[in-house]
């Protein structure tokens, strides 16, 4: 069986590799009446799903006891009730064993084999449209990682530390689930997001009217308090107000490295659809 005919039937289908092959090879590789006989099976259910988008799910960290290395990782469901139900999390946990165990952060290659078909039978017995969206993973050079998982696993964030504890990089790791920096440091901060800013500034202070030298210290002043606002090591920390996650960090003997903060759905399109226009595009349909 060609591989381009293959191709076609899982695009057109969202169904599995294997399954695909085999529906083509029942109809002598006929595309058309391989998707015939397969929306007669159930099989079919799955590939009318795959369309749908998933953006609700959940988001898991888990880190190694040691804090040498963390893994944090995506599985999204079209609802929140989906994302609560036992086999969806059932589900997620194979994955997130796997992508742990291997340090795996690979998508389509964790997907590969068993998890792939555990996937395509949760979403008939479902019958919602579930997907493995992503996968980090962070390890700790010469410090520790640390986690933390916000509420009903909305929001999953892996802290990097060079020197300090898992518990500094757990309460660290708590701060940006709240807070939700964009850098870890202000020269983090890419400079087309600087230049951005610095144009919206400038703008803003040359409608005030106010002499040129003015209107440039106006606009430094508001760049460093945005740097300061979005960099998570000149934030405030959110257990002590008084003190910067920055010197938090220091005092403790630490650095903060690196983050990375998922949370379910974010970047995701939602399509809008009116209930009135689907029911009638059902009937239609």
């Amino acid at each position: 069986m060609s591989a381009a005919l293959i191709k076609e039937l899982r695009e057109r289908t969202g169904l599995g590799l294997l399954e695909c092959k085999k529906a083509l090879a029942t109809a002598s590789g006929d595309v058309e009446k391989a998707i015939e006989e397969m929306r007669k099976s159930s099989g079919m259910k799955a590939a009318k799903k795959a369309g749908r988008t998933a953006a609700d799910g959940v988001v898991v960290a888990r880190v190694a006891d040691d804090g040498s290395y963390g893994v944090t990782v995506e599985v999204n469901s079209e609802t929140d009730f989906v994302a609560r139900d036992e086999n969806f999390l059932g589900f997620v946990k194979s994955v997130v064993d796997a992508a742990f165990a291997g340090k795996q952060t690979d998508v389509a290659a964790l997907m590969a084999g068993d998890l792939e078909s555990s996937r395509e039978a949760l979403v008939q017995k479902i019958g919602e449209n579930i997907s493995v969206r992503r996968i980090e993973l962070v390890n700790a050079d010469s410090g520790v990682v640390g986690c933390y998982v916000h509420g009903n696993s909305r929001i999953a964030v892996l802290v990097e530390l060079n020197g300090g504890d898992q518990d500094l990089a757990k309460d660290i790791a708590m701060h940006v689930a709240a807070v939700n920096p964009q850098v870890v440091s202000p020269q983090d901060m890419p400079a087309e997001v600087i230049a951005k800013e610095t144009e919206i500034y400038t703008a803003q202070a040359q409608d005030s009217g106010k002499p040129a030298e003015i209107i440039e210290k106006m606009i430094g002043g508001r760049i460093k308090k945005f740097l300061a606002e979005n960099s998570l090591t000149e934030q405030s920390f959110v257990k002590d107000p008084d003190v910067t996650v920055g010197k938090l960090a220091s005092s403790a003997g630490a650095e903060v490295v690196s983050f990375v903060r998922f949370e379910v759905g974010e970047g995701i399109e939602v399509e809008k659809v009116d209930f009135a226009d689907e029911v009638a595009a059902q009937l239609n349909g």
